[in-house]
């Protein structure tokens, strides 16, 4: 595994081993299978979509030999418990697009393709989940964004839409007005999901990765597009590293 920041302690919310956390990118081939394999079971899990089961047990598709993968192992067990895939600007030229331009038109964000990293494909296992992994995938990419001079980040974020979509669509009913994009960055989704109307004046939980976007200072770049496959609302984000919050920049990019 390339390593690319440090490595941490496990920390509370983890299996009792305790142990070290290191995040890198995968290097080889058996790192990737490890990568699909965690995917194959958190997105099944999540999403519980007939779509992504195989009898390999693998989460698997054309973009992963063009993408980096970001890993989070746990050095006392040696199980990768987090992964977040990266795509390049040189990568996107050679296969000709990025993962989002599958669900979104981002023309109007053309002018970005050469500083741009888009992320996506995030999973953390569920034993992992007491915030400490999903923090160094978060170090690891403001350290992959350094290391190919890009200043903006770009990914989708998903909400399980098992409970028919009242959940997604609570969520974007209660987006901030500051929290969208300018209208030069909006982007067109080319299937749109249907938005419900929202009748509980509860506030909708927010999963974590969304959460993690929209504290780091990121944008949302209008509705969000229905993914079949993984029957999900996928919301487009936008984080402009000048928008980063400065707690948050301190921590990623010392």
């Amino acid at each position: 595994m390339q390593m690319l920041t440090e490595t941490r302690d496990a920390g509370s919310g983890l299996p009792p081993h305790g142990g070290k956390l290191i995040v890198g990118l995968a290097s080889t081939s058996e790192q990737l299978r490890e990568v699909q394999a965690l995917r194959y079971k958190v997105f099944n899990e999540t999403f519980q979509a007939t779509a992504l089961k195989n009898a390999q047990g693998l989460n698997v598709d054309e973009f992963d030999d063009y993408c980096d993968h970001l890993i989070v192992r746990d050095t006392t067990t040696a199980c990768v418990v987090g992964t977040y895939r990266v795509m390049s600007p040189t990568a996107a030229r050679h296969l000709g697009h990025y993962y989002s331009e599958n669900e979104f038109d981002l023309s109007r964000l053309d002018h970005l393709r050469a500083r741009i990293i888009e992320a996506g494909h995030a999973c953390v296992h569920p034993d992992y989940r007491s915030g400490s992994v999903i923090m160094m995938l978060w170090s690891g990419l403001a350290a992959y964004m350094q290391r190919e001079g890009c200043d903006y980040l770009m990914g989708c974020a998903s909400v399980s839409l098992t409970d028919g979509g009242h959940h997604a669509s609570a969520i974007y009913r209660a987006f901030k007005p500051e929290q969208f994009a300018p209208s030069e960055y909006r982007v067109i989704p080319h299937i749109p999901f249907v938005l419900h109307e929202v009748k509980s004046a509860q506030p909708a939980p927010m999963p974590p990765l969304l959460k993690g976007y929209l504290r780091s200072g990121a944008w949302v770049c209008g509705e969000p597009a229905w993914d079949a496959d993984f029957h999900s609302a996928d919301f487009f984000m936008l984080l402009p590293l000048s928008n980063l919050d400065q707690r948050y920049a301190r921590h990623y990019l010392k």
